[in-house]
């Protein structure tokens, strides 16, 4: 009996220790579930240095071992590899062979004393396919990973086969916030900024808005250099669009209120060879509230031959 009662004492110590924990740092046991699940589905966890830096990045290869399409995923502002979680093992499943990094400054990578801008970031990417041994591959980017996706794609045109970007930066659109929404200093700032990413924001209890405004508050610095340097206008692609040869996807969320939809047609406009899908009812983050017609539509577009040429495609809201 005895015996019985230290079992139960320590269980009824580990769930109020495991309650206290989850309270203090909610995000940590957000951030193990997703790496669990990452894990679980063969995709592996690795470091590697570029340029003297230690970059992290995910791996998937395709099943029974084939050498698999080469398809390298890049992250957006503020964010890192574990957002593209729903992708990463179904396109590996589809025969792509996925790497998904951590850009400069971003989740496990190192965070070192420079300007974070959109050009630095491509370079980081050009030299982390050069430390993969990818002489080309096909490139996705969502947000301002778009970004630097759609210049890595004109400045190194060798290196990209097929292009994909999601609900990106890159074109001049007239904002309606400013750059402090993406370093919010109060749990007020914190849901505004969710209710700007996405039509349909989890109500965070008081502490899990707190939590994320730590990690986004320890963070906020290399977010600031990121913004100043997009927002100075220099790097805007604009007026180079059209120079892009590669056959490209552009999927956008069509309740995005941080990139309009407007600015995804302007970009399938300048790009006749552009295939535009839209995705109702989601907003900034369709790679991950709207995984299933997102990936259908990568998977499509990237395994269609000869490669899809223009025109759009539309997936009701649900899908």
């Amino acid at each position: 009996m005895k015996a019985a009662l230290r079992v139960i004492a320590a269980v009824v110590v580990l769930a109020v220790l495991g309650g206290v924990s989850f309270y203090l740092d909610p995000l940590w046991f957000s951030d193990q579930q997703i790496r669990f699940h990452l894990w679980r589905e063969g995709v592996r966890s690795e470091d590697v240095t570029v340029d003297g830096y230690r970059i992290h990045y995910f791996e998937a290869m395709p099943p029974k071992g084939a050498p698999g399409t080469p398809l390298l995923l890049v992250h957006g502002l503020g964010a890192r590899g574990e957002d593209w979680g729903a992708m990463i093992p179904a396109l590996a499943a589809q025969g792509f062979h996925v790497y998904a990094p951590d850009l400069l400054g971003y989740g496990r990578s190192a965070r070192p004393d420079v300007s974070y801008s959109i050009s630095m970031q491509e370079t980081v990417v050009v030299q982390f396919m050069q430390a993969m041994h990818l002489a080309r591959a096909d490139v996705g980017g969502w947000s301002m990973g778009g970004w630097v996706s759609m210049k890595l794609a004109l400045d190194h045109p060798e290196m990209v086969d097929r292009l994909m970007v999601y609900d990106s930066a890159g074109i001049y659109f007239p904002a309606a916030f400013g750059p402090e929404l993406f370093t919010p200093s109060d749990t007020a700032g914190v849901r505004k900024l969710l209710g700007i990413l996405t039509p349909k924001p989890v109500e965070l209890p008081e502490f899990a808005a707190k939590a994320v405004l730590r990690r986004l508050e320890k963070n906020a610095w290399v977010l600031n250099r990121s913004t100043a340097s997009m927002l100075r206008g220099r790097e805007l692609l604009d007026f180079k669009l059209h120079n892009l040869r590669q056959p490209m996807l552009i999927v956008w969320g069509a309740q995005d209120e941080l990139i309009p939809l407007a600015s995804g047609e302007a970009m399938h406009e300048s790009v006749p060879q552009s295939v535009l899908a839209i995705v109702d009812g989601c907003g900034h983050l369709a790679p991950s509230e709207c995984s299933r017609p997102v990936i259908e539509s990568t998977v499509e577009f990237l395994k269609a031959e000869p490669p899809m040429n223009g025109g759009k495609m539309i997936f009701p809201a649900g899908r």
